[in-house]
C-alpha cells in the first residue's frame, strides 16, 4: 500500500490523484475527529467531578483525537496530509487551525493531569472551564474542515463522471468506425464471393464486438449520469 505521508508544509502544486475511497477515508477520519473532541470534555467534567474511569476514559479520546489529527495533517499509509490550497490555508493560514487544535490538546492534557493529581482543586476547576469554554469554537473549526473534505470528495467525483463521459465519446467513435469497417469489409466479401468467406467470418466478428461496445457505453452512460 502506498504511503501518502507528508509534510504539512511540503506540499506539492499538483495534489495527488485520490480515489472515492481515500476520500471516504479522510471523511470518517475526520468526523472521527470531531466525535472524539466532544467525547473528550465530556469525560473530562466527569473526571473533575471525580467519577471512577472517566479520566481514563478521555485519555482514550485524546489519543484518538491525536491520532487521527497527525494523519490529516500529515498523512498515514492509508491518506494523504494536506492536499489542496483549501486544507493549507485553513490549517496554516489566517485561521490557524493547526495551531488552534494543537492548543485545544495541550489544554486537555492539562486538565486531566490536573483533574488526576488534585481533583476539585481551584487550578482542576480552572482548566476545565477553559476547556470547556474552548470546545465550540473548536468544535465549529473541526466542522469546517470536514466540510472541505467532503466538497474536496465531490468535485473528485464530478472530475471522474466528466473523464468518464470524455473516454465513454471516444470509445463511441471508435466504435462507428469499426462498424465502417465491418460494413466495407461485408461488401466487399460479398464482392469477392467464395473467395470472401474468410473475410466475411472476420466482418462478422467485427460487428459482434462493435455491438459489445455498443451495451458497454450505454451501461458506463448509466453510471456516469447516476
Amino acid at each position: 500500500m502506498a504511503n501518502y505521508g507528508s509534510a504539512a508544509l511540503a506540499m506539492k502544486n499538483e495534489a495527488p490523484a485520490l480515489s472515492g475511497e481515500v476520500f471516504g477515508a479522510l471523511i470518517n477520519l475526520s468526523g472521527r475527529r470531531r466525535f472524539t473532541s466532544q467525547r473528550l470534555v465530556l469525560y473530562a467534567v466527569l473526571a473533575g467531578q471525580g467519577q471512577e474511569n472517566a479520566a481514563a476514559t478521555a485519555r482514550e479520546a485524546l489519543a484518538l483525537f491525536r491520532g487521527a489529527h497527525h494523519a490529516l495533517v500529515n498523512g498515514s499509509d492509508t491518506v494523504p496530509g494536506i492536499f489542496c490550497p483549501e486544507l493549507e490555508e485553513v490549517y496554516f493560514g489566517r485561521t490557524g487551525g493547526d495551531r488552534q487544535i494543537q492548543d485545544f490538546m495541550g489544554l486537555a492534557e492539562r486538565t486531566l493531569e490536573a483533574a488526576e493529581s488534585a481533583p476539585g482543586s481551584p487550578r482542576a476547576a480552572a482548566q476545565l472551564a477553559q476547556l470547556v469554554e474552548m470546545t465550540t469554537p473548536v468544535l465549529a473549526l473541526l466542522n469546517q474542515i470536514t466540510a472541505i473534505y467532503e466538497e474536496q470528495s465531490k468535485k473528485h467525483a464530478l472530475l471522474m463522471k466528466k473523464q468518464l463521459r470524455g473516454v465513454i465519446t471516444e470509445i463511441e467513435t471508435i466504435a462507428k468506425q469499426a462498424k465502417m469497417v465491418s460494413f466495407n469489409a461485408r461488401i466487399v466479401a460479398a464482392r469477392a464471393g467464395f473467395a470472401g468467406r474468410e473475410f466475411a467470418v472476420v466482418a462478422g466478428v467485427l460487428s459482434n464486438i462493435t455491438g459489445e461496445i455498443d451495451d458497454m457505453v450505454k451501461a458506463a452512460l448509466t453510471a456516469a449520469n447516476a
